[in-house]
C-alpha cells in the first residue's frame, strides 16, 4: 500500500511537471507577441521555471482552501494564447478558480468565459508606445531597475533601458559595472548573459544594449547622439532632491521627464504607486517615488484607514543597514551612523511616517516614527502601532488585509503571509511594497499592532518601475477586475 501511494505521489508530480513544461512556451509567447504578463494570485510566471509554476499554483489552495491543478488552468492559458489580446496583466489563477468554482453557467466553454472576462482587451489594438529610459547612477537601486527592465526583454517590452550614466571612466570601469550587474551578494546571479562592448562603450545584457555614459553633471549629457529621445531619467544617486537640482536633467538634450528614487524636497509630488498614482499628470516633468519605507507602510496604512479610520499611531522601522553607514567605526556627519553597521543596532531617525502624508494626506499629523538599523544587508520590517476609531479583532483585521492583498486596488503593493516560520531572508526578491505578517498581528479593540516586512531594495524597485510606466503613459490593465 505504501509503495502504491508512493507511485501515485510520483505520478502526480510528473503530471504537474509536464503541464508546467507545456505552459512555459505559452507564457513566454503571450508576453513576447502580445505584451500579456501571466500571474497567479499576483505572482508572475514570466521567465519562471517548471518548479516556479508548480509552487505558484499552490498559492491558490493557501488563499482559497481549494486546490487548483495545473491541468485545470492549462486550458485557459492555451485558449488565451490563441486570442487577439492587447497588453495587460492577467491572473491565470483567479480566472481558473472563478471558472471552475464560481461560474454558475455550467454550459459555458473556456473560450466563452474568457471572451467575457477579458472583454476590455479582446481584439483591442496595442497602442502603447515604447519609452526610452536612462538610469542616472548605477548603485543598488539602479542595478535592480536594470534587472527588472531586462528580464522582460523583447519587442513588446515597452520600457527600453537605453543607457546608464555614471562618474568615472577609468580603465576597467566597464568590466566592473558589468560584473556588479552580473553578480549580486544579496539578490544572486543575473538571469542571463552579459558581455562588454568596448568599442561601443556599452554593456549587452540579454539582447539589450545599454550605453554607458560618463558625466560629471545631469545637464552635461547629449542623449540624442546615442539615438535616445524623450527619455525618462531615473535619478537614483540621491544627490539632487529639489526642483532646481533635478531640473538640471531637463537641460540635457533627449530628456523628457525625471523620476527621483528618494523623498523629494519642496512641492515635487511624492508618489506611492497604488495609493496616489492617480495624481500623476501628463505634464508632470519631475516626480519622486518616495522612500522604500514610505512605499512599504503607506498602502497598508491606507487600507486600515479606509475601514477602521486611524486616529494616531507610531511606526518603528527595523531597517537593514545601507551604503550610507560605515563598515567599521569612522566619522559620519549623522549621529550614531558612524558606528560599524554589521556589528551594531543603530538607532536613527526616519522621515517615513511624516512622508506618508504626502501620498495620503488623510494621515497628516497622525503618525510618529523612528528607525533602528540592524546588521542585515537587506529586507526590513515596519511595526505599526495604531489607534483606530473602529474596533476590530485579530481575525477580522487579518481577513480584511488578506482580501486587500488578493482582490483590491492595492494587490500589487500589499502581500500577506500566514507562515509561522518566515524570516527576513525568505523575502529577498519580493516584488511587493510590503508583506503583512498575519501571525504577528495584535488587535485589542481600537488598538492594533501590525508587522509589515519589505524588501527595501527589490520591492521598492518594483514600485519605482510602476511609477515610470505611469509617467510613460503605459498603465496596464489588470484582469480579472
Amino acid at each position: 500500500m505504501t509503495e502504491a501511494h508512493n507511485d501515485s505521489t510520483l505520478s502526480s508530480w510528473e503530471e504537474r511537471q509536464e503541464y508546467a513544461e507545456m505552459m512555459q512556451p505559452l507564457i513566454g509567447r503571450l508576453y513576447r507577441t502580445k505584451g500579456v504578463e501571466i500571474v497567479v494570485y499576483g505572482r508572475s510566471l514570466l521567465n519562471g521555471s517548471t518548479i516556479d509554476i508548480i509552487k505558484t499554483h499552490r498559492l491558490v489552495r493557501q488563499h482559497e482552501g481549494k486546490k487548483l491543478r495545473l491541468r485545470e488552468s492549462y486550458p485557459l492559458l492555451k485558449a488565451m494564447s490563441e486570442m487577439e489580446l492587447a497588453p495587460a496583466r492577467i491572473d491565470l489563477g483567479k480566472l481558473a478558480f472563478n471558472y471552475l468554482f464560481k461560474n454558475t453557467n455550467d454550459d459555458q466553454s473556456v473560450e466563452e468565459f474568457l471572451q467575457a472576462e477579458l472583454t476590455d482587451i479582446v481584439g483591442k489594438p496595442d497602442d502603447i508606445e515604447p519609452q526610452d529610459v536612462v538610469l542616472y547612477g548605477f548603485g543598488r537601486i539602479g542595478r535592480l531597475l536594470a534587472r527588472l527592465m531586462i528580464e522582460k526583454n523583447g519587442k513588446n517590452n515597452k520600457l527600453r533601458l537605453r543607457a546608464i550614466v555614471v562618474r568615472g571612466g577609468r580603465e576597467g570601469d566597464l568590466e566592473k559595472r558589468a560584473s556588479l550587474l552580473r553578480r549580486d551578494s544579496v539578490h544572486g546571479p543575473f538571469n542571463g548573459s552579459i558581455t562588454v562592448d568596448h568599442e561601443a562603450q556599452a554593456i549587452k545584457a540579454n539582447g539589450t544594449k545599454i550605453q554607458v555614459i560618463y558625466s560629471d553633471g545631469p545637464d552635461q549629457v547629449d542623449y540624442t547622439q546615442y539615438g535616445i529621445k524623450d527619455a525618462i531619467v531615473v535619478d537614483n544617486t540621491g544627490i539632487w532632491k529639489d526642483e532646481d537640482g533635478l531640473g538640471l536633467h531637463l537641460k540635457s538634450k533627449g530628456v523628457k521627464k525625471v523620476l527621483l528614487t528618494a523623498p523629494a524636497k519642496g512641492d515635487i509630488k511624492n508618489i506611492v504607486h497604488g495609493v496616489n498614482d492617480a495624481d500623476i499628470q501628463p505634464d508632470d516633468l519631475i516626480l519622486s517615488a518616495a522612500s522604500c519605507t514610505t512605499n512599504a507602510i503607506t498602502p497598508v496604512l491606507k487600507a486600515v484607514h479606509d475601514k477602521y479610520e486611524i486616529q494616531s499611531g507610531h511606526v518603528e522601522t527595523v531597517h537593514a543597514y545601507t551604503n550610507d553607514q560605515n563598515l567599521i567605526d569612522n566619522y559620519h556627519k549623522a549621529d550614531r551612523r558612524g558606528r560599524s553597521a554589521p556589528l551594531n543596532m543603530v538607532l536613527t531617525e526616519t522621515g517615513a511616517a511624516k512622508a506618508v502624508a504626502k501620498a495620503f494626506p488623510q494621515l497628516k499629523g497622525k503618525l510618529t516614527g523612528n528607525a533602528i538599523r540592524v546588521p542585515t544587508p537587506n529586507v526590513s520590517m515596519a511595526i505599526m502601532n495604531l489607534n483606530m476609531a473602529q474596533p476590530s479583532s485579530k481575525e477580522d483585521m487579518n481577513n480584511y488585509l488578506r482580501e486587500v492583498a488578493l482582490f483590491s486596488n492595492l494587490q500589487n503593493q500589499v502581500d500577506y503571509t500566514a507562515s509561522t516560520e518566515i524570516v527576513s531572508s525568505d523575502l529577498v526578491g519580493s516584488r511587493y511594497a510590503g508583506i503583512v505578517d498575519s501571525q504577528a498581528t495584535i488587535v485589542d479593540g481600537n488598538r492594533a499592532v501590525l508587522y509589515v516586512w519589505y524588501d527595501n531594495e527589490f520591492g521598492y524597485s518594483c514600485q519605482v518601475l510602476r511609477v515610470v510606466q505611469d509617467m510613460a503613459g503605459q498603465k496596464l490593465i489588470s484582469l480579472p477586475q
